[in-house]
């Protein structure tokens, strides 16, 4: 007897169309499915990371109201100087901030590290001073004179390379990504990194010594590294020992060196700023000494350039939640006059 379906000519094809479709029907609902459950989980997690950005910027924000108050007392208790070990330089945490939630914090000055923006006046002219101090930075961080011409060109506006060494527009527009020199002040540390040639390695030798702050902002010798120190003297009375130096600071209990005592390291005529300004690699041509931007009756020569207490600091606010680090960096100005700390540039990144 033959089989009932076989009576009915694709039947058995028709069952296997169907079976077909079905296991493609359950595929695509897994699919859609799996999809929409992705899609849920990382709509999820982006909340809980937006979430977690918010209430890390929050805590570090807090932390730069911690470190205003602290500099503010600081002033208050002394307003004649700011040294290493007065407290506000001491760090802060790791603390519980809410439970999961954890912050670390420090403060730096800035004003204990070379302005790479006073090797240019406002005039457009390379500082003697500052010249020749940063050349001898460089030597001291073993790094090669000619990047003081680099910077000097990277920040004026004419467009004649330094002499010995230099780049304008005509080296910057060979590169493999062409572009130009900058031909202002700079904001980062960072911008070290555009010079053509200067690299990562050169960078991390260098960051720590060197910063970018508004033009004419000067160095405290409080705060200010062996290196730093050494550069506008030439010799190495401070860089030599970078823990006798720190000793000393410990033990002094105040500000060490005292600018007076620093003032002993220069010659007479150099410090004063009635010497014969000495050309330095980076310098085009012999420069004159300009009117002194801080006003007719500001000090000259390497004086003008150090002071015993600080406007400009860095803090570093680290904040844990859960197994995410979020890190801020704060940019802080100390107003002398009104006693008020602001913020004015926080970045994710130290340079």
């Amino acid at each position: 007897m033959r089989r009932r379906d076989a009576r009915v000519p694709g039947v058995r094809g028709q069952r296997g169309l169907a079976l077909l479709v079905a296991i493609i029907l359950v595929a695509l609902g897994t699919m859609i499915a799996a999809t929409i459950a992705y899609e849920n989980a990382m709509t999820a997690r982006r909340g809980i990371a937006t979430q977690g950005f918010d209430q890390a910027i929050l805590v570090a924000q807090g932390a730069e109201a911690l470190a205003a108050y602290g500099l503010r007392q600081t002033v208050q208790s002394d307003n004649k100087q700011l040294y290493i070990g007065e407290g506000w330089d001491q760090p802060l945490g790791p603390i519980e901030i809410v439970p999961g939630v954890m912050l670390e914090a420090g403060l730096e000055d800035l004003q204990g590290r070379f302005n790479l923006n006073n090797l240019v006046q406002l005039d457009g002219t390379p500082d003697p001073v500052m010249v020749k101090a940063f050349t001898q930075l460089l030597a001291l961080a073993g790094l090669e004179e000619k990047w003081t011409g680099y910077i000097i060109d990277w920040i004026d506006w004419n467009g004649t390379p330094s002499i010995p060494e230099g780049a304008e527009d005509s080296v910057y527009m060979g590169q493999t990504l062409p572009y130009r020199t900058a031909n202002r002040y700079i904001t980062s540390a960072s911008e070290l990194l555009a010079l053509p040639g200067f690299g990562r390695d050169r960078y991390l030798k260098l960051a720590p010594y060197v910063t970018a702050l508004p033009y004419g902002t000067q160095i405290n010798v409080c705060t200010a590294s062996g290196k730093v120190l050494d550069a506008f003297t030439g010799k190495s009375e401070y860089s030599g020992n970078p823990e006798e130096l720190q000793k000393n600071r410990e033990q002094a209990k105040g500000c060490f060196p005292l600018k007076a005592d620093y003032q002993k390291s220069f010659d007479p005529k150099d410090w004063a700023g009635t010497g014969t300004p000495q050309t330095a690699p980076g310098v085009t041509t012999p420069t004159p000494f300009t009117p002194n931007p801080r006003g007719p009756q500001a000090p000259q020569g390497a004086q003008a350039q150090f002071v015993q207490t600080s406007q400009y600091f860095r803090l570093t606010s680290i904040v844990s939640i859960g197994s995410t680090e979020f890190n801020l960096y704060s940019l802080l100005y100390q107003d002398p006059n009104l006693q008020q700390v602001r913020p004015l540039q926080r970045s994710f990144t130290p340079d």
